[in-house]
């Protein structure tokens, strides 16, 4: 890409004579959709449960529950309603989690290659992994498309020339729709990419700096506003790698290896260009990025508790991780290519891939187990379940497979979305198809709720064995704790 060439002279042609590779790389991208039955992804089986109880408030059989009238968070629901609709659940969940990914993977690939004013084919492992990391297996999809959107919006406002800054407006009210922290990133790096364009490079550690006193008076005023949380993983650990710390301690070496494979490539290549200054200017603004946003993450809270809201909104430093591995690919991106980095990046994601495989099987297995239960019992049944992801997983949202799972048969008592008044579905106290107070909601999912005899019929989902794959079915009983008889009793 050449600084002084319109953005549509450079990627139009491209796109024109590379249509096969960057088809047959979309293909091959989306295998992980379509290698289960299901895809395993956290909250994915609370947004599909919701779009099929939101099909059930449509024809008149959820009373109680209703839909509010929502501008943002929302998106990947529309888009999951929709399929659904013209296509079933199954497939429907493919077409739409598919559709996602590609908008995440070429949008972050669109930043990366604007970073490096070239197309650099041999990360294409590395940002793989990352669609496919934390934030995809934790099933925060409205985030991860409104990212996805923003990479692409900010790759078009860095490269763009004269109107062409323009067409990122354009993407603003899906971005918004998806989630708004992607317009918060996108406005806020567009900002300190448009500064740091401007002025002489000489001004860019003052500018980082101001930039730094920013966030610091973005946490002060948070502090001072609203209730405030710590992150589950300790700081130093957000840093991008930790979105390929998935489901056990494995994943710990690969999040290891991946980011020292990364920096050996660096090193090697910053010393041998040590001379060239439009080396340097390059990295400079990713540089600067990748510092800001771990600056965020040192200083910003890790969860804000807003009376609008009946949960907290959380997990958003985990969240930050994403911005800093996709900016790490664009630090990576301005180096020279090696054969040596092609294949150690593939090895890693060779690798990666097959943990990934082999963890979402064992997910599929106890949601078959999952199925088979619900499938005894009265249609309309309220269940509650308690399954906890084993300590080592960072994953740990894995009992949405029952969600999934009452499709069509019953109601999944404890599902968190109408409770947390971050979601379209909302629901009534008393209504006999949800629980609606956060607080019930986390017990129930923990074990610890006291079944009242309003709640009844009901069933309990729950592990009953020392492997935690293996699951039992019971009917409660009112007085007693729902998870009065699972594997986590003494805890």
């Amino acid at each position: 890409m050449s600084q002084e060439t319109p953005l549509w002279q450079t990627s139009f042609p491209l796109i024109r004579r590379q249509w096969l590779k960057f088809l047959c790389v979309s293909v091959i991208l989306l295998a992980p959709c379509f290698w289960h039955r299901r895809i395993e992804a956290g909250d994915l089986g609370s947004h599909l449960y919701n779009a099929w109880l939101v099909q059930w408030i449509h024809h008149g059989e959820a009373p109680g529950v209703w839909i509010a009238s929502q501008g943002n968070n929302v998106l990947f629901d529309f888009l999951l309603s929709s399929l659904t609709s013209l296509f079933g659940f199954s497939a429907g969940e493919k077409l739409a989690v598919s559709a996602c990914v590609l908008i995440f993977f070429w949008g972050a690939f669109a930043l990366v290659c604007a970073a490096a004013r070239r197309v650099p084919w041999f990360l294409l492992p590395c940002v793989a992994m990352i669609a496919y990391g934390w934030t995809f297996h934790a099933g925060f999809f409205n985030y991860y498309i409104a990212l996805g959107l923003s990479f692409l919006a900010l790759a078009i406002f860095w490269r763009g020339k004269g109107w062409e800054r323009l067409i990122p407006l354009a993407l603003v009210p899906l971005i918004l729709l998806a989630h708004p922290l992607g317009i918060v990133w996108l406005f806020a790096a567009a900002g300190y990419i448009w500064i740091a364009g401007s002025v002489s490079r000489r001004y860019h550690i003052p500018l980082l700096i101001a930039a730094a006193g920013l966030l610091f008076m973005l946490r002060s005023y948070l502090g001072h506003h609203y209730p405030t949380g710590n992150p589950v993983s300790p700081r130093y650990l957000i840093n991008g790698a930790d979105q390929f710390i998935l489901f056990g301690t494995r994943y710990f070496f690969l999040a290891l290896a991946a980011p020292l494979f990364g920096l050996a490539a660096f090193v090697r290549d910053a010393v041998r260009r040590r001379r060239d200054p439009e080396y340097w200017a390059q990295l400079a603004i990713p540089l600067q990025l990748y510092v800001l946003v771990e600056l965020g993450v040192i200083l910003l809270p890790a969860s804000i508790y807003s009376a609008h809201y009946g949960s907290e909104i959380g997990l958003l430093l985990e969240r930050l991780s994403l911005i800093s591995a996709t900016l790490g690919c664009c630090i990576l991106g301005v180096i020279e290519a090696r054969k040596w980095h092609v294949a150690g990046f593939a090895a890693i994601a060779a690798v990666f891939f097959l943990f990934v495989h082999q963890d979402e099987r064992t997910l599929n297995r106890m949601e078959e187990q999952v199925e088979r239960m619900v499938g005894t019992l009265p249609q309309g049944a309220r269940v509650m379940e308690t399954i906890l992801a084993p300590p080592d997983w960072r994953v740990t949202f894995i009992n949405h497979i029952v969600d999934r799972a009452c499709i069509g048969r019953c109601f999944a008592y404890g599902n968190y979305e109408p409770a947390s008044r971050q979601f379209r579905v909302r629901a009534s106290p008393g209504n006999g198809i949800v629980l609606t107070s956060p607080v019930e909601v986390e017990a129930m999912e923990k074990g610890n709720y006291i079944v009242r005899t309003e709640d009844l019929p009901a069933y309990q989902i729950y592990q009953c064995g020392a492997d935690f794959s293996d699951l039992c079915i019971r009917k409660l009983e009112a007085g007693e704790k729902n998870d009065r008889l699972g594997a986590h009793r003494n805890r």
